[in-house]
């Protein structure tokens, strides 16, 4: 799968399905963050929680095009821009099993934002240079990816079993299959 074809032509979502998609790209962020912040704990055992918890809030924002324009975010981030960088190039190798759910998200997030009006080419661009994109894998049907959700989501005690996720019986619709 090529990134540029993606941006030119992207597939279209039903908009009833969208906010649901939205859900899932956020759980994918929340089980990234939970993982995150032990590690970089661990990683800077004298830097406090407090700034693993910055830090991953940060990797976390860079890698989805998300900008934090208050302080103290926005301080946080110009001061430790390399070291966020340089976490965002291990995530491949340090938490390579969450690829594949890092790639759903990233491209579902894309497949939203293009429906919304939303230009995020350049997210997709950046986790590719990072090599936390997987090129080869095809852009997931929403029901899948939310199949995927769902157990990432209950697998790390996000998403209660008794109450998971409901998605329409229609999975978005010609424009995605």
């Amino acid at each position: 799968m090529n990134t540029k074809n993606e941006t030119k032509n992207p597939p279209q979502i039903q908009s009833k399905l969208v906010p649901i998609l939205r859900e899932g790209v956020d759980i994918v962020k929340m089980v990234l963050y939970k993982e995150l912040k032990p590690y970089l704990s661990a990683r800077y055992p004298d830097r406090g929680a407090q700034f693993a918890q910055r830090l991953a809030g940060a990797i976390l924002n860079d890698l989805f095009g998300v900008e934090n324009l208050m302080e103290p975010f926005a301080g946080f981030k110009r001061e430790h821009q390399a070291m966020i960088t340089e976490e965002l190039r291990a995530l491949p190798d340090r938490f390579g099993s969450l690829r594949i759910a890092l790639t759903d998200a990233l491209r579902v997030q894309f497949l939203c934002d293009s429906r919304d009006g939303i230009d995020s080419e350049s997210v997709l661009v950046r986790a590719n240079e990072l090599g936390i994109l997987m090129m080869d894998r095809d852009i997931p049907l929403p029901r899948f990816f939310m199949n995927l959700v769902r157990k990432l989501g209950l697998a790390h005690k996000i998403l209660d079993p008794e109450a998971v996720m409901a998605i329409p019986e229609d999975d978005g619709g010609p424009g995605l299959n």
